[in-house]
């Protein structure tokens, strides 16, 4: 303002001061409503830029508001690229050098006017440089995002994929399984040469019944499937120890083989997740199983040991045991499926599954599932007396 005359020029310089603040702050505080018009409308900066101009007319090329200049460039370069930013650094420089024009005779008006034009042309490229290095980032930063998606929905369908071959192993397979073994023992009595009528019936009763339980797993299978899961609310804890005592029951109840259940260590086991004890209910039933098809047991038992930081299930029966070769890393290539979803079962819970021999004989299958520390409560510091 000090080298503005009064009249006209002084309203002119006003007027571009109070345009040219109120665009830029206006700019500055909404830029993402901003933003989009700038870069349909490059006229906008060429606006700014006369405003600017206007200003540096009247301050000489030796003023600090020179330097402000330099930002027309760079904002040019990261907004509209090489194109945009030669337009408008060709634009800065016309200004530049119409205000040396009018200040050549001001000592240093050279110097100040080339030292800024350097600016604007280096502001320029840093601004494309700027521009071309977040583009490649972000395209880098997409690339990474789609492939951990993608990562993610493998690993998801691989765990969806290992889930539903352990439930139609524990469930629907086994079924199936006993229902062919009914059905050959049906087809062998109706060949004999004289049937026993009461014999056939009772076979024929007994495919029937694993039809429909076979039927009856594969529909609740199915509704798991399409259940939509609510992840709003928490699902109560399962009682475990009651769960086990009807496992047991209705096993020993089916195949007529003795089940024990003891339970050891802490009065009432505490409550855990329903997945949780899903998982050990399926390794429960799953050793039964191996206990009534391939060990050829006559008892089996079923021991729930409860300590403050750990839980230990164990179950054990007299049969044949395990060949001494079998391990763990054999059992998905040897076929025995059943042993591999134990393993993954217990890994599931952040638990830990353990086979082993007997000592008197038989399979010996244990779960180890460390349990969150109790709340410890301090007592209360009793404050000192003072007399």
């Amino acid at each position: 303002m000090a080298n503005t005359t009064d009249g006209p020029p002084t309203h002119a310089v006003l007027t571009a001061a109070v345009l040219g603040i109120t665009i830029a702050y206006a700019t500055l505080r909404d830029w993402d409503r901003f933003a989009p018009r700038l870069l349909a409308h490059p006229s906008l900066m060429a606006l700014d830029l006369l405003f600017g101009a206007v200003l540096l007319l009247t301050a000489s090329p030796a003023s600090p508001l020179a330097y402000a200049t330099v930002c027309t460039p760079l904002l040019a370069g990261l907004l509209y690229g090489w194109r945009g930013a030669g337009v408008f650094t060709g634009l800065q420089l016309a200004v530049l050098l119409t205000v040396h024009r009018a200040w050549d005779h001001r000592p240093g008006a050279g110097a100040g006017t080339l030292l800024v034009a350097g600016f604007c042309v280096a502001a320029g490229i840093i601004g494309v440089t700027l521009r071309n290095l977040m583009f490649r980032f972000g395209t880098a930063t997409q690339a990474l995002s789609e492939a951990t998606s993608r990562l993610a929905v493998a690993e998801a369908v691989e765990s969806e994929r290992a889930r539903l071959a352990r439930e139609l192993h524990d469930s629907v397979a086994k079924t199936l399984h006993g229902l062919a073994l009914a059905a050959d023992a049906l087809a062998t009595s109706a060949d004999r040469s004289d049937p026993d009528p009461a014999l056939l019936r009772q076979q024929a009763t007994l495919v029937a019944s694993a039809a429909r339980r076979a039927a009856a797993e594969s529909r609740d299978l199915l509704t798991d499937l399409r259940r939509h899961t609510d992840l709003t609310t928490t699902p109560p804890p399962a009682d475990l120890l009651t769960q086990l005592t009807a496992k047991t029951t209705e096993f020993e109840s089916r195949t007529a083989i003795p089940t024990l259940l003891t339970h050891k260590g802490m009065a009432e086991p505490p409550p855990l997740p329903p997945e949780t004890t899903h998982h050990l209910l399926a390794i429960v039933s799953e050793a039964l199983e191996n206990t009534h098809r391939h060990a050829n047991a006559t008892r089996a038992e079923v021991t729930l040991t409860v300590a403050p930081t750990t839980l230990h299930l164990t179950i054990k029966d007299n049969g044949v045991g395990l060949p001494p070769s079998l391990t763990l890393e054999e059992a998905a290539t040897s076929g025995h499926f059943g042993l591999l979803g134990m393993a993954e079962r217990a890994e599931r819970i952040l638990g830990s599954l353990h086979l082993r021999s007997a000592p008197a004989g038989g399979m010996e299958v244990t779960v180890t599932l460390p349990l969150p520390a109790p709340p410890t409560s301090r007592a209360p510091q009793q404050e000192p007396t003072h007399a």
